[in-house]
């Protein structure tokens, strides 16, 4: 395990951590003075509370371009993660897999479901901590954003797929770092692409979601209108026509 851990610490061009900004970051919250279990959550925390969810202009950003920007989803969220979980040398991986978008409806507006791929590209994060590999999820929403699914839809305890969560328990989800796996997507997984050291190898091999006019329209319009319904939602909550 020892000749694998340099990989799994190691700088790529996605996973830019000696970037000024995110060096910066680190030193400021002190991250590195902690113990690892207590900075894996510090860090996790971070991402998914302090990064909010948004939809990026691209799957393959650098996490120092995540974090420039302040938001992200699961894939963008996931790099930014790894990214400064590496920076304080805690070892992690890249989990590849797809998921079908009708868990994003609610979150993308029915309007702009047509776009959608019937499966959208999704990831998560594996972290090495106390001789095994821990599955990272459910860093994928901020707790502002989720709480108003969760009010909106306060009598669904049960299993739940929408507003992009995809859990067995709406009211009680597996998202807190406690040393366990976390989860706000898993059960919408469809396709398992495997482990992967570096998340560039992954997007080298299967690209993005979009792509062509598409992807264009995407990355100029049509996530701006996805943030914005986001946006409203954490704001605002889920107007009644809307459950």
């Amino acid at each position: 395990m020892s000749d694998l851990s340099k990989e799994y610490r190691q700088e790529t061009p996605m996973l830019d951590f000696n970037h000024p900004h995110i060096q910066s970051l680190v030193e400021q919250r002190k991250w590195a003075n902690l113990s690892q279990y207590d900075a894996i959550g510090a860090i996790y925390n971070f991402v998914r509370d302090e990064t909010r969810f948004g939809y990026n202009k691209d799957d393959r950003l650098t996490a120092s371009q995540v974090l420039k920007d302040g938001y992200g989803q699961c894939n963008t969220k996931g790099t930014l993660l790894m990214a400064l979980l590496r920076a304080v040398g805690i070892s992690t991986r890249f989990h590849g897999f797809t998921i079908y978008n009708d868990l994003q409806r609610g979150a993308i507006p029915n309007y702009l479901f047509r776009v959608a791929p019937p499966r959208i590209i999704h990831s998560w994060v594996e972290v090495y901590q106390d001789g095994r590999w821990i599955n990272l999820e459910g860093y994928i929403l901020d707790k502002d954003y989720l709480k108003q699914v969760q009010s909106n839809f306060s009598n669904q305890s049960k299993s739940f797929s929408g507003y992009g969560i995809a859990t067995k328990c709406l009211s009680n989800p597996e998202v807190d770092w406690q040393g366990q796996d976390t989860y706000i997507q898993n059960e919408g997984i469809a396709d398992d692409f495997g482990i992967y050291t570096q998340p560039d190898d992954f997007y080298s091999n299967y690209g993005s979601n979009l792509s062509g006019i598409k992807k264009v329209m995407f990355r100029y319009v049509l996530r701006h209108l996805m943030n914005f319904n986001v946006n409203k939602i954490r704001t605002k909550g889920i107007s009644n026509k809307r459950k």
